[in-house]
């Protein structure tokens, strides 16, 4: 008689040819699950009302055109209320499906290698891990953003709870905490590569390792726990509906049931690879495994298999054949091993395995607690392994292995290198890769590799040996009051010359408002408030205002100081002069010449410990159109812009920081330098977004215009999704340590800009959860257009 709370088979569904390589639950129909195989398919798998405990086949989808490597569930919405199916493929394609059709309702192209892990979140968005070393978030048919930093390939991810929160796994043996796109936080503590995740809750979830552990995190960055029980790579974790108990799978053929921290019963499957895994409506579960059957267990009495099912269970399992060097069986003497009497003794723990000589053969029982009794689990074939001593020279390094492959008859054959520490389905990938072969043949390549290579190890035979899987501002800090500083210059010690002194953008503080046109926020202004006069915000905000003066007194002061490679003559400083006189001057009928712009440029190079008042004039002159058609256009626009990015490197100073963003803002006054921006936009809006960390708030401030500059630039353009994704992250990001009023006003109105108008990037905007990021803002009265911009944003995104 079973034990009570202990899962037993309920059936099993043999309607794969291949490998069952995922397995999510569905919206719908009731009690319905989806599986995913390398035979290319997916399937729907709805309860058989005939009887309590099968499976029919409701839908099988084709679409990929190779292997099927994972699956997710889309939340139902107004347009599709049963919800959608998205799977993953070796073809790099993510297919989207819905319950009633077998061919995608579209697909998603974009990574460059395979497609392995793919998670859904609110209003629609999905995220996806591969092989290609990055995720990618999508919403609708569109891709979002791109998470770049793994140095190898991410096969796991999933969506948090709280909005913007996003994980990845890698196979570089870390996993990745990222907000609204950006990497937030590093968790490192596994030894092998990172194969599984699963949310436990807001603020903790789990993660399985080729290192044969299960790790438990908070958010915050912590590992509070780490469980051991399986002996080989972990493939895949789901979480039971209490949030505390779950199950995970892996390479030694086993199913395992953990509860209050514990491993509480191993289910033993007649397959080496058991997949994945995932809790049903019911509490059951199902699993996927290599052979291509899924099998659901059960804890309920009335929904266990017939006596019949059970025992061909059991000799299904009983006649499988275990290979030591990939289970937990260790190397083997036969003659140290005892015999059947040796079952007569009662196991002390589920799962506990025994190995009895019976006579040349050697077979293993589990002991099961459900059923108080030893149960094969098969015989096992091979002992223990020799190191293989032999090494073959091949293009210049030594291999354990040098195959010869012929791959057309009467054609060349080819040779496939080989180190037994390698991964031999990556081998086989890069092999395919490297002679242009097609990628269908990579099961094959990988299992000559496997078999050639049986009873070989390096050194002793690690129990992780084979994974099958992979196929592979202001410039005083410091200074309070406005953005105005006065006294001594902090880079000389001498003088008066503040660059950027005055307000930020073209308006002083209680002056003319860059939004308005008007003067400060009063009351009257806040009561027409309700017809929204902050944004879409479409033209640009410039940073015009400026003491040339003081510019060209500082000029003077540094050039005397100057390195003599780098000084300037009398004749180059007048012209310089004459310059920012020229550009200064909105009614000035003279046109810069190519020699004060060549002057121009060749200054901007200066050191960039003198550099500052040069950058000052910079941006100034390129509001010109002529200066902005010369400098932002062809090879000199790609020139100003790497000049630029390398001054703002977060080690750089920051004014000239501060002034190289101004310059980026003041480069929007022209064709030629919104073409430039829009070609650059994530280069410049990634250097721009590290310095969110500078704590200077001209900074702030200059780093929010350039946001709101692109916004508007954007705005009105539904097919740019992925440029605005990338203002919403950086505004988003920014919102987190920028203090600055003026500042957080001026991401609000980008935020506001880049939503207003755009189902989609609200959408994701509520994806990222940008509204109760900055709720905390709807409060503010002081300057009261803070308050009123935020709850207007909010509003777009009710």
């Amino acid at each position: 008689m079973a034990s009570p709370n202990t899962y037993r088979l309920s059936c099993s569904i043999a309607g794969h040819d291949l490998d069952i390589r995922g397995l999510a639950t569905a919206f719908f129909p009731e009690g319905a699950f989806v599986s995913v195989s390398r035979d290319r398919t997916a399937k729907v798998w709805v309860p058989d009302s005939s009887e309590n405990r099968g499976y029919k086949e409701m839908q099988c989808m084709t679409g990929h055109t190779n292997f099927v490597s994972c699956v997710c569930i889309i939340a139902p919405n107004e347009t599709y209320p049963r919800g959608l199916i998205a799977t993953g493929g070796n073809d790099n394609n993510i297919c989207v499906f819905s319950m009633d059709r077998p061919d995608p309702l579209f697909t998603l192209k974009g990574h460059k290698n395979t497609v392995c892990a793919l998670s859904a979140g609110k209003f629609g968005t999905l995220l996806s891990g591969s092989w290609d070393t990055t995720a990618k978030v999508w919403l609708s048919d569109k891709c979002m953003m791109t998470l770049q930093g793994h140095t190898a390939a991410v096969w796991a991810v999933v969506i948090l709870p709280e909005q913007g929160l996003m994980l990845t796994g890698s196979a570089d043996k870390t996993i990745k905490l990222w907000k609204a796109g950006r990497c937030e936080k590093t968790y490192s503590g596994h030894e092998d590569c990172v194969r599984g995740l699963a949310v436990v809750n807001d603020v903790e979830f789990f993660s399985c390792s080729n290192d044969a552990s299960i790790r438990r995190w908070m958010v915050t960055g912590e590992c509070v726990q780490v469980y051991y029980s399986h002996t080989n790579y972990i493939y895949s974790l789901a979480v039971c509906p209490n949030g505390q108990d779950f199950i995970s799978t892996g390479e030694d053929r086993t199913v395992r049931i953990w509860k209050k921290g514990e491993c509480t019963q191993t289910i033993r499957l007649p397959a080496q690879s058991v997949w994945c895994c995932c809790v049903l409506p019911n509490g059951d579960i199902a699993i996927g495994a290599s052979d291509g059957i899924i099998r659901v267990f059960t804890e309920s009495e009335e929904r266990v298999a017939s006596a019949q099912d059970l025992k061909a269970f059991e000799d299904e399992l009983s006649k499988a054949t275990i290979d030591p060097k990939t289970g937990d069986l260790g190397d083997i003497k036969i003659e140290d091993l005892p015999g059947r009497e040796h079952l007569n003794e009662p196991g002390n723990r589920d799962g506990q395995t025994r190995l009895i000589k019976e006579n040349t053969n050697v077979e293993a029982y589990q002991w099961s607690m459900s059923e108080s009794r030893w149960m094969k689990i098969g015989d096992v074939v091979g002992g223990s392994s020799q190191q293989n001593s032999k090494r073959v020279m091949f293009e210049g390094k030594e291999y354990d292995f040098v195959f010869t492959i012929d791959v057309n008859e009467g054609g060349p054959s080819l040779k496939l290198p080989y180190n037994l520490n390698d991964d031999p389905w990556l081998a086989a990938h890069n092999f395919l890769q490297r002679n242009d072969l097609n990628p269908m043949f990579l099961d094959q390549v990988a299992n000559f590799i496997i078999e050639n290579t049986k009873g070989h190890t390096l050194g002793p035979a690690p129990a992780t040996a084979v994974d099958p899987f992979t196929g592979s501002g202001r410039y005083i800090p410091g200074m309070g009051g406005g953005t105005e500083g006065f006294g001594a210059d902090p880079f000389t010690g001498a003088g008066r010359y503040i660059p950027g002194a005055g307000s930020p953008g073209s308006a002083t503080s209680g002056a003319a408002d860059p939004f308005t046109g008007g003067s400060a926020y009063s009351l009257a202004v806040l009561q027409k408030a309700a017809t929204n006069i902050y944004f879409p915000k479409t033209d640009g905000v410039m940073f015009e205002q400026a003491n040339a003066t003081q510019i060209l007194a500082k000029l003077r002061e540094l050039n005397g100081n100057a390195p003599q490679d780098h000084r300037l003559s009398e004749v180059a400083l007048d012209s310089l002069e004459k310059l920012l006189l020229n550009v200064s001057d909105p009614k000035s009928p003279d046109q810069p010449t190519a020699e004060q712009i060549s002057i121009l440029w060749r200054t901007s190079h200066w050191p960039e410990d003198i550099v500052f008042p040069v950058l000052d004039i910079l941006r100034l002159a390129v509001r010109h159109p002529e200066i902005n058609a010369q400098l932002c256009g062809g090879t000199e626009g790609s020139s100003l812009c790497n000049h630029l990015l390398g001054l703002m490197s977060p080690q750089g100073r920051p004014a000239n920081q501060m002034l190289a963003l101004r310059t980026f803002c003041n480069c929007f006054a022209g064709s030629r330098g919104r073409t430039l921006l829009l070609g650059q936009r994530e280069a410049v809006l990634s250097r721009a977004a590290d310095l969110r960390a500078v704590c200077n708030k001209n900074i702030h401030v200059a780093l929010a215009t350039l946001v709101l500059n692109y916004a508007g630039m954007l705005h009105g353009q539904p097919s740019e999704l992925e440029a605005k994704a990338q203002c919403l992250s950086v505004a988003s990001s920014a919102l987190e340590v920028v203090q600055d009023k003026e500042a957080v006003f001026r991401l609000l109105v980008a935020l506001g800009t880049t939503v207003a108008g755009d189902s989609t990037a609200k959408d994701l905007a509520r994806s990222l959860g940008v509204a109760s990021q900055i709720t905390k803002y709807a409060s503010v009265s002081d300057p009261a257009k803070v308050g009123e911009c935020c709850r207007l944003v909010l509003d777009e995104l009710q």
